[in-house]
């Protein structure tokens, strides 16, 4: 025998479910919800529960002995009812009636609104009835209900088709198989309104009535929603929080077969420190004069070019360093094939020249240096060489595997050498891409111009890219209006590994972001409303990040095989005496290895490195700027500070035999900046001081920080505001600061204030 869900019987009683489900509760029936089903003989109690009070037990037929073939019929009846309303009102029923009255009860409460206007009382009153009965309609088409006449089958499609479009809910909201609707945890109550395909004004009356004041523009929780959703016989169900990326919902791309596969340009980033010439030596191989163009003669943006060498074509990009080469690759857009590393002659290796060979070994791109300014008097090769051991990176010559080319930028010295090299390395490394597919490139520069709008300069690394090509890229999308080259030339299309500038998106894309080529608008535009639902859902971005804390479980579930370390000190010689005993620390689970090493604070560049190679930082004597402080915390990196070696080696020998639990930790509760100091007789030198953030307590420990690295800690003498001596400055004002037993304050030094607080082990 067929089961009937009971808010389909509460719809044909005209009752609610809730009075369904008290009436079956009292004959000791367990119901749990208006989406329960019962049957047989149940049903038939029910309707004889509610045939004294309720006129529409007459559509119910008591001769029959299939329910299910009763209930059938009813709904056919009143879809003819409902058809012929307003035509044959002689053939109403007493379904009809009821019907009839309830929606003559809100014509009524409309009609006493607007009794000044009489004359358009009833055409007033026939609109609102049949907007209500069109609104009832979409309602029963967009999502599916359990009438199966073939006839209305054409039309429920359309008019969900239609619904989607409009109500652009894809993503957020999903009707299954059962009817019912998927929404998340939260919802906007317009877009909740559009899903239950009722008037938001109807939402917002019923959300008054549970004592809710809100507008079509908030938030509306779940238990709430589903409150709403009883009231108009909809189930609501909670949306599974499947656990997507950007990978999962870009489902543009894929592998190509290896037959498809044809050699591809190599793509190569120059890097290496500020003013030893790698946008010079760039210049002399394109021929073209792209310094003078940039402001005082450093680059300013990314720039990609495209050179011919024996009728083969190498790709380069100009970097403004490591950073946005690094920044690239913790989004996953692993861009270059090869690096070229300058080094000045006469300059030598420099902190800068380090960071780019770290950076370039955590990505595993293959090297070659180009020893530039070989016209200069000073210019040592040997020398060179020689620091370039020291750092890891060996000379072929010397038995390593680094190719040391000397060139001059200014003479042209080299400079074929060094691109038969290149042209060599990328040889080896069978460089290949399908060109006959959807293209799939990155973002390398993206800006807003003035005159044509959100521009990006991409690289393509699958596919050809066309002018007139749908794209998608993260939140922005649109139609490829038109092409250039790196020449400013407008083209029509662009195979892989050639960089072009592309105009038509609708926003301006992030850096290092993919984009794919679409087959329509439609499909662009919701891949990039995907984008932006991840966005909203979780804006904190979630990380993997390696934290000592819970080092040794991660070892354990063998998710970390490899531990690596970035190492900031204030001396040189730290550097090697750190090195040499964290590498003793590594055991047959799990490998410590130090990635870059370097004197200095922590800075920006030192979390980008961290986050796209998975490694914790630990600084000796060193701090990290507010910027680095800012960008750990978003990018969830580990910065541990140590004042004594023994104590970090002890922190990570503990990490992996999972025996870390500090007693105490360090809580920075504010920063000041010093901006003037003052002699006081008999006392010393008082810092007159200005708070940045936080706040400077006066049972908190001061740590004297210049330029990133720590001069002193103590305790506070003194803490004034203006004549009076208080507990705490908050952040924004000023006053006067004096330490215990140090004088040695400057202007523009950094105090940080902290407390050790207590935590369980």
């Amino acid at each position: 025998m067929k089961k009937i869900r009971v808010y389909e019987i509460a719809k044909d009683l005209n009752v609610s479910a809730k009075e369904i489900i008290s009436e079956l509760n009292k004959l000791n029936i367990d119901v749990k919800s208006h989406m329960s089903s019962i049957e047989g003989d149940v049903i038939d109690k029910i309707y004889n529960v509610f045939s004294k009070n309720n006129t529409k037990k007459s559509n119910v037929d008591k001769n029959s002995k299939n329910t299910s073939q009763t209930k059938k019929s009813n709904r056919k009846e009143k879809q003819t009812n409902k058809k012929d309303k307003f035509t044959k009102e002689n053939q109403a029923s007493k379904k009809d009636k009821v019907i009839k009255d309830k929606q003559d009860n809100k014509n009524k409460k409309f009609n006493n609104k607007s009794q000044d206007n009489k004359g358009k009382k009833t055409i007033v009153k026939n609109k609102k009835t049949i907007d209500r009965n069109k609104n009832k309609k979409i309602n029963e088409d967009h999502f599916k209900n359990l009438q199966k006449a073939k006839p209305k089958h054409k039309n429920k499609s359309k008019a969900k088709k239609k619904a989607a479009e409009t109500t652009n809910l894809e993503g957020i909201v999903n009707v299954t198989e059962s009817g019912a609707i998927e929404i998340p945890e939260t919802i906007i109550v317009k877009d909740f309104a559009a899903a239950i395909g009722v008037s938001v004004s109807q939402v917002i009356s019923k959300l008054i009535q549970l004592g809710i004041m809100a507008s079509q523009n908030q938030e509306l929780d779940f238990e709430n929603a589903e409150l709403i959703g009883m009231e108009f016989d909809k189930e609501i169900v909670l949306k599974s929080e499947d656990e997507e990326s950007m990978e999962d919902i870009f489902d543009l791309d894929y592998e190509d077969k290896e037959e498809d596969m044809i050699p591809r340009p190599p793509v190569v980033t120059v890097m290496g420190h500020v003013d030893h010439g790698k946008t010079s030596l760039l210049d002399s191989i394109r021929n073209t004069h792209v310094t003078k163009k940039e402001a005082g003669g450093i680059t300013q943006h990314i720039g990609a070019y495209t050179v011919r060498v024996n009728d083969n074509k190498i790709v380069f990009l100009d970097t403004p360093g490591h950073e946005a080469f690094t920044a690239m690759r913790s989004r996953g857009a692993q861009v270059t094939d090869l690096a070229i590393l300058v080094v000045a002659a006469d300059d030598g290796v420099m902190p800068q020249t380090i960071e780019a060979i770290n950076h370039a070994k955590a990505a595993d791109v293959p090297i070659i240096v180009a020893i530039n300014k070989m016209d200069k008097e000073g210019a040592n090769v040997d020398r060179i060489k020689q620091e370039l051991s020291d750092n890891g990176l060996v000379p072929d010559d010397w038995g390593g595997d680094a190719i040391c080319v000397p060139v001059s930028a200014r003479t042209g010295q080299g400079i074929d050498e060094l691109l038969e090299m290149v042209a060599t390395v990328a040889e080896m490394e069978e460089l290949k891409a399908n060109p006959n597919r959807a293209a799939v490139g990155t973002v390398i520069e993206a800006q807003l111009d003035k005159g044509r709008g959100p521009t990006a300069t991409v690289l393509v690394q699958k596919g050809t890219l066309r002018s007139g090509d749908m794209v998608v890229s993260g939140v922005s999308s649109g139609r490829i209006r038109a092409m250039f080259d790196d020449r400013g030339k407008k083209i029509k299309k662009a195979g892989p590994s050639i960089p072009v500038l592309i105009l038509g998106l609708s926003d301006v894309p992030e850096a290092g972001e993919f984009i794919y080529v679409t087959k329509d608008e439609k499909t662009a535009r919701s891949y990039a409303e995907k984008a932006k639902n991840l966005i909203k859902a979780d804006m904190v971005k979630s990380s993997s990040n390696i934290k000592l804390d819970d080092l040794f479980n991660q070892i354990s579930d063998g998710t970390i095989k490899d531990l690596n370390i970035i190492i900031k000190t204030d001396v040189r010689g730290t550097i090697d005496a750190v090195k040499q005993s964290f590498e003793k620390l590594s055991n047959e689970e799990v490998k410590v290895n130090i990635i870059h090493g370097a004197v200095g604070g922590i800075t920006d560049s030192d979390v980008n490195l961290a986050a796209a190679s998975n490694a914790v930082i630990i600084g000796f004597n060193v701090r990290p700027s507010q910027s680095a402080i800012d960008l750990a915390n978003y990018e969830n990196i580990d910065i541990r500070t140590y004042r004594v070696i023994y104590d970090a080696i002890e922190d990570i020998k503990n990490a992996i035999k999972g025996m870390l639990a500090p007693k105490y930790v360090e809580e920075v509760i504010g920063r000041a900046e010093v901006r003037a100091i003052f002699k006081v007789p008999n006392v010393g030198s008082v810092a007159g001081i200005y708070v940045l953030n936080g706040k400077i307590t006066r049972n908190a420990t001061i740590r004297l920080i210049r330029n990133d690295i720590v001069v002193h800690e103590g305790e506070i003498s003194s803490l004034r505001r203006f004549k009076d001596d208080v507990k705490e400055l908050a952040s924004g004002y000023e006053g006067g600061l004096g330490l215990e037993n140090y004088n040695d304050v400057k202007e523009n030094d950094i105090l940080e204030a902290y407390i050790m607080k207590e935590v369980k082990k």
